[in-house]
């Protein structure tokens, strides 16, 4: 189940919500745990139970580390060695027996292995947890359905952001109510279903265009009108989702934290990142990155730790070389900065540290979005002149003139422009004017949904 479907939004939301609220506080976690259960089994049931079983082994191994601390240690690292079992297999398995089969080395086979949805993002939930109460950050919870909704809870569930249990450890005790956190989360939620419906799915059919497009007939104006719309769709797509996920936490009565602050308005990788998908980003800072030793043994140690660290980010993006070579090139990038570019990224005009950024970041795109590896490489090569039908086509300008609107709202609405227009409005004339636009791109996206077919979110496929 799809938040940008009929189904969640006119029978599943208003049914949850519905019985929520009507039911005792005491019983309210009870039925969130049963509800994100038939969230996340809608459509592969049987996956149910790989996420019971988890949240069960690692309830049990944080109990256990919390009682014998004498065993902490190991018991941690037996709780990590499971979950990350569990990763390997259904995310690598056939990815490492493709290459190795391909190597000549025959002793395993791909199997055809179903990439369970969400399976990265909870599982790093679940890790978090265990390495918390390892750290005596806190005491191991007790109360199993706590634990399985801080887990499990859909609005979260199969994107993101990673919603830690420290960050949400009281609201699970109790949750403030009220008619204007519902309404904030109203307006979060619809904010990102048209940013999903309205503006990710209709670049995205750019992108369906060029990315389908054999390279040798892609001019350069048309390779770059290809990975823009793929940097806007990703962007929207994804941000969308946590947009929409925060509101629905709002719903509920939980405060999670932002995932996306304005990343295209960057200027150097190392504040892009501190601004796109900002929970995977301070989770592999806490639990990996850190106990490395971070930036506090020496440069050439800090350098090695950020290798570490983004090979391991592509990695989790995907079973394929493309994930794999992002990763590193984004490792390059940030150590590059480190060791001498950030210093003169700030003494120059920001407008040129911007270019620099998103210059990077697109071709970054390139990387992610293709996973052949010698076509990704061909793309790039287009970009910058260097093969394909040549500077300009026909076909690159229809598209242009075609989705040259889209893109210039695009830009815009990747920007605080709006944001800042939005705040100097009158308050009286924003409380009009903010609740009929949130009803129209309602009724727009719904418009857009009855006509149109399955269309998940990106980030579903890790």
């Amino acid at each position: 189940m799809v938040f940008s479907s009929l189904l969640f939004l006119f029978i599943y939301l208003p049914a949850v919500l519905g019985v929520y609220y009507l039911i005792p506080r005491k019983w309210r976690n009870v039925w969130l745990f049963a509800v994100n259960l038939v969230f996340y089994g809608w459509g592969e049931p049987i996956y149910i139970l790989l996420m019971f079983s988890a949240i069960t082994v690692n309830y049990l191994f944080a109990l256990a580390i919390g009682k014998y601390r004498n065993k902490a240690k190991l018991l941690l690292i037996l709780d990590i060695a499971f979950n990350l079992s569990l990763l390997l297999f259904f995310k690598y398995y056939d990815f490492i027996a493709e290459n190795l089969f391909a190597l000549g080395i025959l002793f395993i086979r791909p199997l055809g292995v179903t990439l369970p949805l969400g399976i990265s993002f909870y599982l790093f939930q679940i890790m978090a947890y265990v390495i918390d109460v390892y750290r005596g950050d806190f005491e191991a919870q007790k109360n199993y359905i706590k634990v399985g909704n801080a887990i499990a809870l859909f609005p979260q569930l199969i994107a993101g952001p990673i919603v830690r249990y420290r960050d949400i450890k009281e609201q699970l005790d109790y949750r403030e109510n009220n008619a204007d956190q519902f309404a904030s989360g109203i307006r979060r939620f619809v904010i990102g279903l048209g940013k999903k419906v309205l503006l990710a799915n209709s670049i995205g059919v750019l992108w369906d265009i060029y990315g389908a497009m054999p390279v040798s007939e892609l001019s350069v104006l048309g390779s770059w009108l290809g990975i823009a719309a793929f940097t806007f769709q990703i962007y929207f797509d994804f941000s969308g989702y946590s947009d929409m996920a925060i509101g629905l936490g709002k719903m509920l009565g939980f405060e999670f934290l932002k995932n996306f602050n304005y990343p295209y308005i960057s200027k150097s990788i190392t504040e892009f990142w501190r601004r796109w998908h900002m929970s995977l980003s301070t989770w592999f800072r806490d639990y990996v990155y850190i106990p490395l030793g971070g930036n506090r043994k020496g440069l050439g140690r800090q350098v090695v730790n950020i290798l570490i660290v983004w090979s391991l980010t592509g990695v989790w993006h995907g079973a394929s070389w493309n994930f794999v070579l992002w990763g590193v090139y984004y490792a390059a990038l940030l150590v590059i900065e480190k060791v001498f570019l950030l210093k003169i990224l700030e003494r120059i005009p920001g407008v040129f540290s911007h270019i620099y950024t998103m210059l990077f970041v697109v071709i970054g795109w390139v990387l992610f979005a293709i996973e052949d590896v010698s076509v990704c490489l061909s793309y790039i090569s287009v970009m910058f002149g260097f093969s394909g039908s040549g500077p300009v086509s026909g076909e690159a300008l229809y598209y242009l003139r075609s989705y040259g609107p889209m893109l210039v709202i695009m830009i815009l609405a990747s920007t605080p422009v709006l944001k800042h227009i939005h705040q100097k409005i009158p308050r009286r004339l924003a409380g009009i004017a903010v609740p009929v636009l949130i009803v129209v791109f309602m009724v727009l996206s719904t418009a857009y949904l009855v006509d149109s077919s399955y269309n998940p979110f990106l980030y579903f496929r890790f």
